[in-house]
């Protein structure tokens, strides 16, 4: 099965509106009284969550992890819901109660977000054994950094969704770093894909910048799960332009390796590689980029529009078992 025009236009689509929404995050974090709280953005990761998410159905499941903005948006959330819910507003897809770092998107199965390391794993592993057990035709993707593998969540999620062949997609996000520590000093092995060996599933590493490739890595992992075959460990080697969070220097960044990754820009390549085959002209480029922008200029306008929580909604939707 080869990549459509269409398939390969969405993908471009969505990492555009996901790079311009985390870019005006970063302008609004400079602004005071904008946005309150840590603000962690995966700027040049954006090839990861348009081609895996691409691949998915939506019956299909996602967890994810603090790093996520690309994620929903790929999935379809409502850019207006997610602005406003990062303003803290009630009108944000969880009435201004999670902000950026624990957002929630049930409508377009995106079940998690979890600022935990490694919290996703069980969650995703147990959602995989609720679809098994339903006989769902539907697979869960867990998206997660590099650091997380050395959680031992990640080791005792990966030992029981390979011992039970649950459908799960395992997306691991290779940006290099695990908060300021580099992937050298965090990991001994050279590829994170090799430890799918232990659980009795294959790994698979992929460049993380080309979204096509992604989507047809992702693709055979979820027809593998649903055929029964089990989970599917992905690698996706990729990098994070920006700091850890909003207002880190990045001193352990050199200049030069920050340049030689945005010369790799995912855009630029699905861009040249759409401008190459014909399927896309200049102007279509710009008026992808403006409509993008527009949508998340009316995003913000609709957050900072919109009311704040009431303080007696503070217990709402608080459930005590």
């Amino acid at each position: 099965m080869t990549v459509s025009t269409q398939q390969r236009l969405e993908m471009l689509r969505t990492m555009l509106l996901a790079r311009r929404f985390e870019e005006t995050l970063t302008e609004l974090c400079q602004q005071p009284d904008k946005i309150h709280g840590m603000m962690i953005l995966a700027t040049g990761q954006e090839a990861v969550g348009s081609g895996a998410c691409a691949a998915l159905s939506p019956a299909d499941v996602i967890v994810t992890n603090h790093r996520s903005h690309h994620h929903l948006l790929a999935r379809g959330a409502d850019p207006k819901a997610l602005m406003a819910e990062i303003f803290g507003r009630r009108t944000g897809c969880n009435k201004g109660k999670s902000g950026t770092l624990h957002l929630a998107v049930p409508e377009v199965n995106a079940l998690c977000t979890t600022t935990v390391v490694g919290g996703g794993f069980p969650i995703a592993t147990g959602l995989g054994f609720a679809q098994q057990y339903r006989g769902e035709t539907a697979v869960t993707a867990c998206f997660f950094g590099d650091g997380a593998t050395s959680e031992g969540s990640f080791h005792e999620a990966l030992n029981l969704a390979g011992l039970w062949r649950l459908p799960v997609v395992f997306v691991c996000e290779n940006n290099r770093y695990a908060a300021a520590q580099g992937y050298d000093e965090h990991t001994p092995i050279e590829s994170l894909a090799t430890r799918a060996d232990a659980y009795g599933m294959p790994g698979e590493q992929v460049d993380g910048n080309d979204a096509p490739a992604v989507f047809e890595v992702t693709r055979r992992a979820r027809e593998r799960a649903l055929a029964g075959e089990g989970p599917t460990l992905i690698e996706c080697m990729t990098y994070r332009w920006r700091g850890h969070g909003e207002g880190d220097p990045q001193r352990y960044q050199p200049a030069e390796e920050i340049a030689a990754w945005k010369a790799r820009c995912p855009i630029e390549r699905l861009s040249e590689t759409l401008r190459a085959r014909g399927e896309l002209s200049d102007a279509e480029l710009d008026d992808l980029r403006a409509s993008t922008a527009a949508v998340v200029a009316e995003a913000v306008r609709f957050a900072e529009e919109s009311p704040w929580p009431e303080p007696r909604e503070a217990l709402d939707d608080v459930w005590v078992a």
